[in-house]
């Protein structure tokens, strides 16, 4: 074997074990929370994560979190904590502070990565937590709904548990669970139909149609909005996305009217972002 393979074949074999021994990511945050017992900040937030995780496994919507990344001052507040505990030059204190000072950014990493994990395990790509179902239930005062392009069904599921007698409509034709296989599990009944189809089958059943996270490479947003406009004008059309970011084709976004008009603000403001990624509600038109 040449050099070069040789070299080749040993990055290919170090990939490997890395991929192997990483441990998963709850399992990570486990071993943090340990780690970090005595450190309030990244204790709390590590423990959302843990406790949102046990919520849905158990088939319920997930809390309200903060902004998921570690304080700006973080270390100084573990500084003065190990101080408090351990005299100046002290072996054992300057060794738990050196764990916990390697451990932080890799903490502040996983924090940072709770959306993709997420998305990768639940198939939740929007955050429906209990906060946002609750005032979105409120808001359409028991209306009756459609549901398009559900995806696992996380956001029907919620209306559905707070008001069981509501018309609550969910679809998805589940075409993007060919890329991503979490949407072969939905967490509620949904009917296989695509967004048009959808429209035209129950539009004379409900009042409102939701659509949320629509793919940011396809146009089918647009086409749902002047599917709207031209066949369906009385609907009302509640979009769930980023404006110009990580959701929804630019078409559909130059074309939309949007309002955020003051019966939506409690609801836009239990959907405050915990990463980079800012999602709204909006009413589209």
């Amino acid at each position: 074997m040449n050099p070069k393979q040789l070299k080749k074949l040993k990055k290919q074999v170090k990939h490997a074990r890395q991929v192997i021994t990483k441990a998963p990511y709850i399992e990570q945050l486990e071993h943090y929370a340990k780690l970090f017992d005595q450190v309030p900040p990244v204790k709390y937030l590590i423990n959302l994560v843990l406790a949102n995780d046990h919520l849905i496994k158990q088939g319920l919507l997930p809390q309200p979190v903060p902004q998921m990344m570690l304080p700006d001052d973080i270390q100084d507040t573990i500084f003065q904590l190990v101080n408090a505990q351990y005299a100046p030059g002290d072996p054992a204190g300057d060794r738990l502070w050196d764990q916990y000072t390697t451990a932080l950014p890799k903490v502040d990493k996983l924090l940072r990565e709770y959306r993709d994990y997420l998305e990768t395990t639940y198939g939740m790509w929007s955050y429906p937590n209990t906060k946002f179902i609750t005032e979105l239930s409120h808001y359409l005062h028991g209306a009756p709904v459609l549901e398009i392009m559900a995806g696992s069904g996380y956001l029907s599921k919620g209306l559905r548990s707070l008001n069981p007698t509501q018309t609550i409509i969910a679809t998805d034709d589940l075409s993007w669970a060919q890329v991503n296989t979490t949407g072969k599990q939905p967490v509620t009944t949904i009917e296989n139909y695509d967004a048009l189809a959808a429209i035209n089958q129950f539009a004379n059943q409900v009042e409102y149609v939701i659509m949320s996270w629509a793919p940011d490479r396809e146009t089918i947003d647009l086409a749902v909005l002047n599917l709207l406009r031209q066949s369906y004008p009385t609907l009302k059309f509640l979009v769930i996305g980023e404006y110009q970011g990580a959701t929804n084709s630019q078409a559909f976004w130059q074309t939309a009217k949007l309002s955020q008009p003051a019966a939506l603000q409690p609801v836009n403001a239990a959907l405050h972002s915990f990463d980079l990624i800012d999602e709204q509600i909006y009413l589209a038109e």
